[in-house]
């Protein structure tokens, strides 16, 4: 047997990561939370809340969920599915492959899985010189606020204490990968009071996942300026809420943005900022 080289041993050790990351679907059970696109599934998600249920819990695991991200693992660290997590890995090899400067961040991490895919990847081609920023306010999603944000008027997601997890849990799996280290900065708070602190950063990627218009606009305001070009601006939840989706076009309406919007899957997209 040949020996492998050390691009192949870089995408195995990113691979399985990946997999682990998502909560390993060959073992576990996947619960829902956003309504999935197969047809089953959504029926039978449709039937559980039409009950006054919050989740779901399908078993066998479902593979093809884990795939898209249709809502969170059990005992999973992110609940994007493995296209999103793959594009974070592509955007991060990128950015080091062309030099492009700048920090990466996300807003709205969850149990961190999307960072911690960040931290490995610069790990894995032994990029020391950029750090990854963990933003979240750590106490779940913030009630909407429609006077500001008429957009946000009537949700609910501030009411599911599941996505209330904490930096200290965020933080221990991190460490549970060993990338736990300098090259992480946790920002705990509401977007609103800790993005307008990162004026002198500099980002080459930055990663949306905060659901509102409030988050989503805060968060392009905060830090599109500083995103370098040829910089990575994602949006995680595009396709699965109508707010964060009208966040990132009224955006880029008003900033006379006309850069590619590529699709990841049936929610994420992405697009790399003009010189």
């Amino acid at each position: 047997m040949s020996e492998l080289s050390a691009a192949e041993l870089r995408e195995r050790y990113l691979a399985s990561l990946r997999r682990e990351l998502t909560g390993r679907a060959d073992r576990y059970p996947y619960r829902l939370v956003k309504r999935p696109k197969k047809d089953k599934e959504r029926r039978l998600y449709d039937a559980v809340r039409a009950r006054g249920m919050d989740l779901v819990t399908l078993e066998p695991p479902n593979h093809e969920l884990y795939g898209e991200g249709g809502g969170w693992p059990v005992t999973g660290l992110t609940m994007i599915g493995t296209q999103r997590l793959e594009q974070v890995q592509r955007a991060v090899e990128t950015i080091i492959a062309e030099d492009i400067p700048g920090d990466l961040i996300e807003t709205g991490v969850w149990r961190g899985g999307s960072c911690i895919l960040m931290r490995a990847t610069l790990e894995a081609y032994g990029e020391t010189g950029r750090r990854v920023w963990v933003a979240d306010s750590f106490a779940g999603v913030p009630p909407p606020d429609p006077e500001t944000y008429p957009q946000d008027a009537g949700d609910g997601l501030h009411n599911q204490t599941p996505l209330a997890i904490s930096m200290e849990e965020v933080q221990a799996n991190f460490a549970s990968y060993d990338l736990l280290d300098d090259q992480v900065r946790f920002l705990p708070g509401w977007f609103r009071d800790t993005l307008p602190t990162l004026g002198e950063e500099r980002w080459s990627l930055v990663r949306l996942d905060g659901d509102l218009y409030e988050s989503t606009i805060i968060g392009l305001n905060e830090l599109y300026p500083r995103l370098s070009p040829g910089g990575f601006l994602i949006v995680d939840d595009w396709g699965a809420m109508t707010q964060c989706r009208q966040a990132a076009e009224d955006f880029r309406r008003d900033h006379g943005i006309t850069a590619p919007i590529h699709e990841i899957d049936w929610t994420g997209v992405y697009w790399r900022k003009d010189g």
